[in-house]
């Protein structure tokens, strides 16, 4: 295996995007692209991208804006871009998959998101779904869309007081105050993971750590506000198979109610291959669960499945 980090430039026109990837020693049979989720980095995901490389995959993925390496410093971590950010980081998306076909232009070629990462995959099917071979959607959820209206509109007025730059307990509590409620405490992280290693290493990591900016969760809400729009979905790739895998105890999911509800909804937008899976007792990062060689598994026949 190698693995090669780089960089390339943002859509926002200032910042240099951090990216890692991970290559088989032999010619490859796919390539799968990663969008991680919120307030953690890319080479989080090195085992599973070292269990797929021994499998023949390539697999790639960015930092996105304000996450990981691609900070121009501390305080821009939570922070995407000044203006549009959400379609900066779905373009920052879109270019490293041209830049990873270009390279490797005859083999099929897939997406993860996982968490924040999910919401931005799901939005990126219905502007760039074409030529996909197909989606697996990870740790992902459902929100009401008047929810995540307040909640931009909360961030909107917070921010004409505090700058974008703020960084807000109160929208903090509002995202995620329940999430630990079921795993004993109303604080802490065990709602990530019953590996407990996984849960010590998060809160240890300073780039896992940080609190988002208040232009980080208006453009977070702004991206699942999005996914309730029917006019943006019915442009999702109909023929396009999608594998939606979640824990079954992630709150992110709504202990699997909200994941099934997206599985629903795709079913009624017309999508002719939807397939899902939920875990036992697993929780949000189930790539970093106790089972988590099945997950690794799982995924790898689905995609060898549709490359089939």
């Amino acid at each position: 295996m190698k693995k090669v980090e780089f960089t390339y430039p943002s859509h926002d026109g200032k910042t240099q995007i951090h990216a890692i990837c991970w290559e088989p020693d032999e010619k490859p049979a796919a390539v799968l692209q990663i969008s991680h989720g919120m307030v953690e980095y890319i080479d989080r995901y090195d085992e599973f991208a070292a269990f797929l490389t021994r499998q023949g995959y390539v697999v790639v993925g960015n930092d996105h804006l304000g996450h990981g390496k691609s900070v121009q410093d501390d305080s821009w971590l939570g922070y995407f871009a000044e203006k549009e950010g959400n379609k900066v980081v779905l373009r920052d998306i879109h270019r490293l998959r041209l830049m990873i076909q270009k390279r490797f232009p005859d083999v099929p070629y897939f997406i993860l998101g996982h968490s924040m990462g999910s919401f931005l995959v799901r939005q990126y099917l219905c502007l760039h779904g074409s030529g996909l071979a197909g989606a697996i959607i990870m740790g992902t959820g459902h929100q009401p869309r008047i929810a995540t209206a307040f909640g931009m509109a909360l961030c909107k007025t917070m921010a004409l007081f505090t700058g974008w730059h703020y960084r807000s307990f109160l929208v903090d509590a509002m995202a995620f105050g329940g999430y630990n409620r079921k795993f004993g405490s109303l604080k802490g992280r065990q709602w990530l993971s019953r590996n407990e290693e996984n849960v010590a290493a998060y809160v240890k990591d300073p780039l896992c750590t940080y609190r988002f900016t208040l232009n980080g969760y208006y453009n977070l809400f702004y991206s699942i506000h999005m996914l309730s729009d029917e006019e943006i979905l019915d442009k999702m790739p109909k023929n396009l198979p999608v594998f939606l895998v979640a824990g079954e105890d992630d709150p992110v999911g709504n202990a699997g109610k909200s994941v099934k509800k997206v599985y629903e909804q795709f079913k009624q937008l017309g999508m002719k291959d939807v397939t899902l899976k939920l875990y036992p007792q697993d929780r949000h990062e189930i790539l970093n669960e106790v089972d988590r060689e099945d997950v690794y598994r799982d995924i790898f026949h689905w995609m060898e499945y549709m490359r089939a």
